[in-house]
C-alpha cells in the first residue's frame, strides 16, 4: 500500500525566460489553489542572461507557494531538474516547462492519480484525449520517430516519452539515483529508469501547447547522441543486470 502523499512540488528549470513566467506560474497557482492542491513551485533560474531571477523575486510577493532557486553551475535542463528536486520538499514531484506548454490542469490530474497510489504517472499528447498544439512539423516528425524506437526497444506502453512533463513519488527518484543525463535527455532517464527498476505507472491523456513568449532551449542536433546514450545505458540495465537495481 503506498503512502499517503502531503505535498506536491512542482520542479520549473528556467532559462532566460523572464516574459513566460509570470503568466504561466500566476495560472498555475491559481488553478493548484481552486483544486485545493497543497504545493510548491521550484523555479530554478538556469544561468538566466535576461531578468529571469528578479522576476521570481517579484513573483514571490504575489505568490506565496513559490520557491525560486538559482543553479549556480554548471549548467544544463537535466542538471537545473535535478537541482530543482535536490531542494524541493514535497513526497511527489511533477516537472513542468517554464513556457506554459504544460497545462496546469493536466498537473491537478496527476496529483490526484498519484495519490490513487501510482508511483508515477505519464502523460501522453499522442493518445485518445491527447493534443497538440501549434507543433513545430520537423520536430513533431523527429519525435514520433524518437519515441517509436524507444517503444520498441523497451517494449513499452508509452508513446510519449520524452515528453518532460510527467509525475513521481519522491521514492520513486531516490530510487532511480544517481542520475547521469545533464540535459534534455534526463526526460528519457527518468521514466525509463522507473519503468525498468519496478515502480508502478500509469498513463493518461494531456495537452501541449506552443510557446508564446522566447524561444525553445531544445536542440535536436546537439541531443541525438546524449539521448542514444541514455537509451542504451538503461537498456543495458533492462537486458543484462540481472535485478540489481530493481526496488526492493
Amino acid at each position: 500500500m503506498s503512502a499517503p502523499l502531503a505535498l506536491f512540488s512542482v520542479v520549473i528549470p528556467a532559462r532566460d525566460e523572464e516574459e513566460s513566467l509570470p503568466s504561466t506560474l500566476k495560472n498555475l497557482h491559481a488553478v493548484f489553489l481552486a483544486e485545493e492542491v497543497p504545493h510548491e513551485i521550484v523555479v530554478v533560474d538556469d544561468g538566466s542572461r535576461d531578468r529571469t531571477w528578479a522576476v521570481l523575486q517579484k513573483l514571490q510577493a504575489e505568490i506565496p507557494t513559490l520557491a525560486p532557486v538559482q543553479n549556480p553551475g554548471p549548467h544544463g535542463f537535466g542538471r537545473a531538474v535535478v537541482h530543482g528536486i535536490d531542494h524541493s520538499r514535497g513526497d511527489a514531484v511533477v516537472i513542468m516547462m517554464a513556457d506554459a506548454s504544460d497545462s496546469p490542469a493536466d498537473a491537478v490530474k496527476y496529483w490526484r492519480l498519484l495519490r490513487e497510489g501510482h508511483d508515477c504517472v505519464f502523460g501522453s499528447r499522442f493518445v485518445a484525449g491527447g493534443a497538440v498544439i501549434d507543433y513545430p512539423r520537423v520536430k513533431l516528425l523527429v519525435n514520433r520517430l524518437a519515441n517509436f524506437l524507444v517503444r520498441v526497444g523497451f517494449a513499452l506502453p508509452l508513446n510519449d516519452t520524452t515528453n518532460a512533463f510527467k509525475a513521481y513519488r519522491r521514492t520513486v527518484l531516490d530510487g532511480c539515483r544517481p542520475f547521469l543525463a545533464s540535459h534534455f535527455n534526463l526526460t528519457v532517464e527518468l521514466p525509463l529508469k522507473a519503468i525498468v527498476r519496478g515502480y508502478s505507472f500509469t498513463i493518461t491523456p494531456i495537452s501541449w501547447r506552443n510557446r508564446k513568449f522566447g524561444v525553445a532551449k531544445l536542440k535536436i542536433k546537439e541531443m541525438g547522441s546524449r539521448y542514444f546514450f541514455i537509451c542504451a545505458y538503461v537498456w543495458l540495465e533492462k537486458y543484462f543486470s540481472r535485478g540489481d537495481y530493481r526496488r526492493k
